[in-house]
């Protein structure tokens, strides 16, 4: 999958290659792989070529904002797949959906690529013997998922991208 990123008005592009916890991904002409886990909600834990990198990411009005090494960077991502006349404002939003409770993941019921309509049920995670169905905030299509059946989350960590 391809997106367009606009890093400090900078525009690039980032091919996923492969998704999950090890990531193939292309970035201005590098093919780089990592390992990526989750260390707390909004936080995240990567390796590249043998080098642990902390990176915290959190939502802003324009797309979001990620904290690597105490460098900021404002980032805006379009996926292709959802363009639309620059007049829609729609076609620039990116939902991310997070866990309202710590608990387990025990359904994922979308694939990355998927469309999805406003209320659509994406995953279900359980606490307290309670499945909770965690729903798409409106239409579009499964940008990323960032967790799987049988992961233990947190209250507040982002589980899927609804571009």
């Amino acid at each position: 999958m391809k997106l367009r990123l606009k890093i400090h008005g900078e525009e690039k592009e980032l091919e996923l290659v492969a998704e999950a916890n090890e990531c193939r991904f292309r970035f201005d002409n590098f093919e780089i792989t990592a390992s990526i886990a989750i260390a707390q909600p909004h936080v995240y834990s990567i390796l590249i070529d043998g080098r642990s990198y902390e990176a915290r990411v959190d939502n802003t009005e324009r797309g979001v904002a990620v904290v690597v090494d105490g460098n900021r960077f404002e980032i805006e991502v379009r996926d292709p797949r959802r363009w639309l006349p620059k007049s829609s404002a729609a076609a620039q939003e990116i939902a991310t959906l997070s866990s309202p409770m710590p608990g387990k993941v025990v359904h994922v019921l979308v694939a990355v690529g998927d469309a999805v309509k406003a209320g659509q049920a994406i995953l279900v995670v359980e606490a307290m013997k309670m499945q909770n169905e965690i729903k798409a905030p409106r239409a579009g299509s499964v940008v990323s998922l960032w967790t799987q059946v049988g992961a233990t989350v947190s209250a507040g960590e982002p589980l899927a991208t609804i571009g």
